[in-house]
This record gives structure tokens, sequence and C-alpha cells, in this order.
């Protein structure tokens, strides 16, 4: 099968994204037009939660929100009755692809129902859910999620918001959340703010989303965003802000303005659009890594502010020298490993015109596997390219993130594996440079990344702002099992 983006299955990928509303008649509806604008952040299931005063209401399904919640499908919505919804879009990064795991996860508490959807990863689920199993809970799916909600159901104490305050002082992670109970809605992120959330007002209407271009697409303005280790609980149009967590310097994910976010949404941080940084980004690049060329051409769609970035600086052209596709299905069956490979075509093609024998510069965001740069270069010189320049508009990706992305363990990353050198011969490009870590924070608006920097970049410096438990966990596992071996060969 190939995917709708053939050139983004060598991509980090975020997660999932969430949006909640509040004190507005079909809520659900107001969800899923925030689900749409934030599809980006998952295209595996979506689906809603809304509670009408008596009773809650769900439709989860698999594949986009599009194909679950629309106008032709407008049993789903009218399904969802209600003044408060949440939703979640997904792609999963801890639980396999199943119904059972798509949220938002809902369960009957003893204080009542319970609604939660979740961007982030827990980081100690496993050691977390080991020790509930043994105590008798009953999970019902493979989520992380759902450590949180068993968590909750067990706590001593007597209000269902402060059991959830107590269960979230047990996780490890990224998480934000939002989730529906009979009360009312609760939003919250977590001490370092590693992943996104903000809030908005639709009039009275309170919502909260992972960016603000879901606010845009639903007609709500932007207020601020839900700040690291905030909570807030929304009873109707009210909002009630609440800080359980001791204060902590915010580290939120810099990969959000490199790739996961799209360049319509605020950099809140930066004060600026995604967009805009992301042009600084190849600007920064085009003085740290300069290079004759005729033309400067994106990887769509990604790439392509930080190329503009980078021809307006360096001032070379700046050429679309790849077309992309917008209007094939979601899925394509290809009947032989050929025909599948050549099927990239259907969605990315050479500008063959503006190709042919210039020299080239094509700016990504990323390299994870090197395995799309490598077809990208090559498509290049089947066009006639004369020289193929590859700039990154990020550090090389040389570790996991274990905080709600979707990356390939270490021994599969190109750039924890290979020099400069040899990454540049195997995607067979003339020449390959990376923005550096002082520059991508300089085009943030920082004089340089410092030894305390503003931002999780784990994925390029391996410094992770949290305890990984279950990592440790599998690495002991791992050295004893090794051991063991090594132990019963002698």
């Amino acid at each position: 099968m190939l995917t709708t983006n053939p050139f983004d299955d060598d991509k980090l990928r975020e997660e999932c994204g969430i949006f909640g509303a509040s004190g507005v008649d079909g809520a659900a509806a107001l969800v899923a037009l925030g689900l749409h604008a934030l599809q980006h952040r998952g295209q595996e299931a979506a689906g809603i939660t809304s509670f009408d005063g008596d009773h809650f209401h769900t439709h989860r399904a698999m594949g986009l929100v599009g194909e679950t919640f629309s106008q032709q499908n407008e049993e789903a919505i009218r399904a969802l009755p209600g003044s408060v919804a949440c939703g979640h879009v997904r792609y999963a990064t801890t639980g396999e692809t199943a119904l059972r795991n798509v949220q938002p996860l809902f369960a009957e508490l003893s204080e009542g129902g319970f609604a939660i959807a979740h961007n982030g990863n827990i980081s100690n689920a496993l050691r977390l859910r080991q020790e509930l199993v043994r105590t008798g809970s009953i999970f019902q799916s493979t989520s992380d999620t759902e450590t949180i909600i068993h968590l909750t159901a067990r706590s001593n104490y007597d209000q269902l918001l402060y059991k959830f305050i107590d269960a979230l002082k047990r996780v490890e992670g990224a998480y934000s959340l939002v989730c529906v109970t009979r009360e009312g809605m609760i939003a919250c992120r977590d001490p370092l703010g590693i992943r996104p959330l903000v809030l908005g007002r639709r009039g009275d209407a309170v919502i909260v989303a992972s960016e603000t271009v879901a606010l845009d697409v639903a007609g709500a303005e932007f207020i601020r965003e839900i700040e690291p280790g905030e909570l807030i609980v929304v009873k109707g149009t009210e909002i009630e802000s609440h800080r359980p967590f001791p204060p902590r310097a915010p580290r939120p994910c810099i990969f959000e303005y490199v790739y996961f976010s799209r360049p319509d949404s605020r950099a809140v941080s930066a004060g600026r659009s995604v967009y805009a940084v992301r042009k600084a980004i190849g600007a920064q690049l085009a003085m740290e890594a300069p290079v004759e060329a005729d033309i400067v051409i994106p990887v769509p769609d990604s790439g392509t502010p930080a190329a503009i970035g980078y021809a307006q600086e360096s001032g070379i052209p700046f050429e679309l020298g790849i077309i992309r596709s917008h209007y094939m299905g979601r899925t394509f069956i290809q009947p032989t490993d050929e025909i599948r490979h050549e099927g990239v075509r259907l969605k990315h093609n050479a500008n063959r015109d503006i190709v042919a024998g210039k020299r080239i510069v094509l700016i990504d965001d990323s390299i994870v596997r090197g395995t799309t740069s490598h077809k990208i270069v090559q498509m290049m010189r089947d066009a006639g390219a004369t020289e193929v320049h590859m700039r990154i508009a990020s550090p090389p990706t040389k570790n996991p993130c274990f905080y709600g992305v979707d990356t390939p363990e270490k021994a599969k990353l190109l750039a924890a594996n290979k020099s400069l050198e040899q990454m540049t011969d195997h995607i067979k490009a003339d020449s390959l440079a990376f923005i550096s870590m002082d520059g991508l924070y300089k085009a943030l608006g920082e004089a340089a990344r410092g030894e305390e920097p503003s931002h999780c970049d784990a994925c390029f410096s391996g410094e992770y702002p949290t305890t990984l438990t279950d990592q440790r966990d599998r690495e002991t596992a791992d050295q004893l099992a090794l051991l063991e071996e090594t132990e019963a060969a002698e």
C-alpha cells in the first residue's frame, strides 16, 4: 500500500491532535471542524465524545476525519448531542492500530463518565500498567492513555478533579489532555509543556486545541497558550485555572516548528507564525551552508517555507522543481513491488523543464532513514539536474523520541550511524548540510542554544528532559538477556 504522501513515509510522525469545545450548542460539529484542521497530526483514526447533560455519546472510527464526520455522514454528528465535546485524531506511537485504541477513551468511574483525549506519550506507562494489572485492573486497550484512566479510578481522593490530578502526578513524559466529565471539560499540559495546547473563544464558548490553526478554522479567537503544568476546568463558558505541579522551566518540542505544526499556525513562544519561523530557518541555513547553484527547490510540502527563506537569503531563484498531486485517493494498491515503486510519481513528479541542466539545491525539513532523500536526489538526476545539493532545515536526527512522536529505533536513524560524508554518499548527493543547533535556536529568535535549552531537542541532542522509565527497563532487560546468552555460550 502506498500512503497518501509517499515522500512522508520517511518523516517523523506526530502522534495525534486534540480539540475540545464547551458552552456551545452542537459542540461535536465544532469539534469535527477543529479535527479537520488538525488532520496533519494523525491520519489513522478519529473520534469525538460529547455530553448532553444526561448521557455521554461517542463515535470513533478508523480513517480520516472527512470519512467519519462529513456532510455525507451527518448521522455521526447528530448522534453526538450536547454543549461540551472533545475529539482526537490519531497516529499511533503507543498501542496497536485497532479501533479499541482510537480516542477519546471513555470509562464510567464512581464519580460518573470520563472521556479523555491525549497528545503525547507516557514514558512510564508500561511500568504503571504492570503494577495496575497485578493489583486487579483490567485494560481494554493497549494505549498508554488508558493508564491515566485506571490511575484516576483508583485514586483515594473523593472528587474526580483531585483524582485526575493525583493520577497525573504518577505519570512521566509528555501530555496535552482534554477530558469531558459530568462537571464539564478539563484541559492540561505536562509540567514541561512538551506537547502544545492553546486556548480560544468563539463568542462565549471555550475552545482548546493542539494548534491555533484549529481555532481559526472553528471561527474562534486565540486567547493564549495553556501554560506548561497548567490545568483548566471549564464549566459551561467559565474557566478556572489550577497549578497542581511545581513550576519547571518549559521545554516545548522544537520539532513543532520544523515539521509537525501547520505553517499557518502560530508559534506562540516565538511570537510569530510557524511559516515565518521556517523561513527564518531557511535563511539561517543559507548563511551556514551556502553553495553555488542555479535554483532552490523545496521537497513539498514541508520544505517549502524553508526553501523560500534559503532562496531569499542566498539570492538563488526559488522554483517548484517537484510537483505534488493533491488529487490521488487516500490509498493506492499496487500488484507488484516494481509498480509500487513507480507509484511514487502519482504523488510527486519532477518538473523536468525547470530541473534539466541546472545545479539545484534541494531543501527538506529532516532526514530520518535516508530512503526518501535518496529517491528524491535520483528523481532530480533523472530529470536532468547536473548537480544536486541537499540542505536540511534541522540538525541531524540522531535519537528516537519518547514523547509522542513515531521515530525508528536508533539503529535505523541515518545520522546516528553514518558520518556526514557517508550520509552524502548514501543519498547520492553532490553535497549535504544540516542547520546547526545554534542556528536553529537563532531562527527561533534566541542567541544560541545554551546549556539550559528552552526547548526539547532530544531527537538532535540526546538530552531528554524527563526520566525514561520504560526505556530504561527495556535496556536493562536487553542487557540481562545478552548476559544470559553470553554465560550460556561459555
